[in-house]
């Protein structure tokens, strides 16, 4: 639809263009805004280009990025310096994954990681846990903070107590008021994805980033 600005929502780990989230938000978003999402390679440099092109072409007005996807839309902020909002940031995931590229030596480790974070059926990320891969994957490249970056937490999230999202790290590099918990789990309840989030996207989207 002419006149329509865009979100580009960037999915987590086994995501894809069906995921929730994204689903949900095309649901309640007002129509002058399009939400586009895309299964992008679990490849760290593939995506890297993926995400990139679709920016060029889609010339999106904010950026989402959940969990693992946070880490890309970090790295394409940092490159156009587009407004992001990120939901349950798992910015440490690159840190693990090359701790794992090692041990996916061992033969059936890469397979039992594969079982263990089998994506759902349906448009999904293909996820292949092999050493060249999680090599490729490196420290978040952290940008500068500004009104225009912001992250929810849920104050329930299984992997904060791993590390792999850490409010404390987000707080140390950004600090307060830029980010929000809300009493959920790592992945975003309905409630708050209609509420919390999808305010935040509009007020981005229409010029404000002050949240």
């Amino acid at each position: 639809m002419e006149g329509q600005k865009v979100i580009l929502y960037i999915h987590g780990m086994g995501g894809g263009a069906d995921s929730r989230i994204p689903s949900i938000l095309s649901e309640c978003l007002p129509s002058s805004l399009r939400v586009v999402v895309r299964t992008y390679d679990f490849d760290p440099e593939v995506a890297s280009g993926q995400i990139s092109s679709w920016i060029e072409e889609l010339r999106p007005a904010v950026l989402a990025g959940e969990s693992l996807g946070s880490v890309h839309a970090m790295e394409m902020r940092s490159r156009y310096g587009l407004p992001t909002v990120l939901v349950s940031p798992a910015l440490n995931a690159p840190a693990v994954f090359r701790l794992w590229a090692p041990l996916t030596l061992v033969p059936g480790v890469g397979a039992l990681l594969g079982v263990i974070y089998k994506p759902r059926p349906g448009d999904r990320q293909k996820l292949e846990f092999r050493f060249r891969t999680l090599r490729k994957w490196r420290p978040v490249r952290y940008c500068s903070s500004d009104a225009c970056l912001f992250a929810f937490f849920g104050k329930h999230d299984h992997y904060r107590r791993s590390g792999v999202v850490s409010l404390r790290a987000w707080r140390k590099r950004f600090g307060e008021g830029t980010y929000a918990i809300y009493d959920g789990s790592h992945f975003m309840e309905e409630q708050y994805v209609r509420t919390l989030l999808a305010d935040h996207l509009r007020g981005l989207a229409e010029g404000s980033c002050e949240g």
